[in-house]
């Protein structure tokens, strides 16, 4: 297992032991799906995405070296109220791309341009991890294609204040060492080069400020696990920055709430999405 890999392994496992990992008998193959997926060239790439059900559109965007596959619990469930699109991100999954450039800004604005591509002028978003982030970006750069928007795992920087010093020590050895790794042979491939540039993302970004989230107009729910690997008091801040906003930290969760409490989770999101976003007597309420 590389040392990216490995990383990716706890992000995605960074929950307490007494979790049960649920397995889905659905035969459907989420992110290798012919019948429900194409590419679109757009933007210097030709991106994969998928899309399923009828409905209002509701963008799901995926983590660091992820891919559509990792929300095979909330497709069905949003499938049958919404027109679903998922996209494999730039240089993950099936969406390749060689150049050395890979920021979170290009990636928002690659889905605006898919969004653009299919003709819809705004939607419902779910992000998870970099997913999230992307998702408060493109409520920042593009706030008029966001319906209501909520968001698990993000964060607005990469230093430990925002995640766990275990974590961000993890990464930056991974990066020095994947550097050192390139500079020792003579052509270098393109996946270990890609492999560089994803670690380069959640070593040194993303640079978001508290004053970008006050420009958020749409309804934002911000959600966290008390355990998570992006600290809970992160995600409050995220929370209390955005104005129409509600905080939802799981108990005893780690990072992969989509996964390991995915009822929850989609319960609460499809709730919110829902309902309108409601005041009473100076603290927001959802009913």
């Amino acid at each position: 297992m590389s040392v990216r890999n490995l990383i990716l392994l706890v992000l995605m496992l960074a929950v307490t032991s007494n979790c049960t990992f649920a397995q889905t008998s659905d035969p459907v193959d989420y992110g290798n799906n012919p019948a429900a997926g194409k590419y679109v060239k757009l933007r210097g790439f030709k991106m994969y995405y998928e899309t399923y059900g009828k409905g209002e559109p509701l963008l799901i965007i995926h983590g660091n070296g992820g891919s559509i596959n990792n929300f095979k619990y909330q497709i069905p469930y949003f499938a049958k109220s919404y027109h679903v699109i998922l996209a494999d991100s730039r240089a993950q999954g099936k969406s390749v791309d060689h150049t050395d450039s890979l920021s979170y800004e290009m990636m928002t604005d690659d889905l605006n341009a898919l969004l653009n591509t299919l003709h819809l002028k705004s939607c419902y978003v779910i992000g998870w991890s970099d997913g999230g982030i992307n998702g408060l970006l493109m409520a920042i750069r593009h706030p008029d294609k966001v319906k209501k928007l909520a968001v698990t795992g993000a964060n607005l920087w990469p230093d430990s204040t925002a995640v766990n010093p275990y974590m961000s020590k993890l990464v930056f050895d991974a990066y020095n060492h994947g550097i050192d790794s390139i500079k020792k042979v003579a052509n270098p491939t393109a996946a270990g080069k890609n492999e560089l540039k994803l670690l380069r993302l959640l070593g040194f970004e993303p640079h978001i400020t508290t004053a970008q989230l006050h420009t958020i107009s749409c309804p934002a729910l911000i959600i966290g696990g008390d355990q998570d690997v992006i600290r809970p008091e992160h995600t409050m801040l995220i929370a209390q920055n955005i104005k129409q906003s509600f905080l939802w930290i799981l108990p005893n969760s780690g990072h992969s709430t989509p996964i390991y409490f995915k009822d929850e989770f989609n319960a609460k999101v499809a709730g919110f999405f829902a309902n309108p976003y409601q005041k009473r007597e100076g603290f927001e309420v959802l009913r």
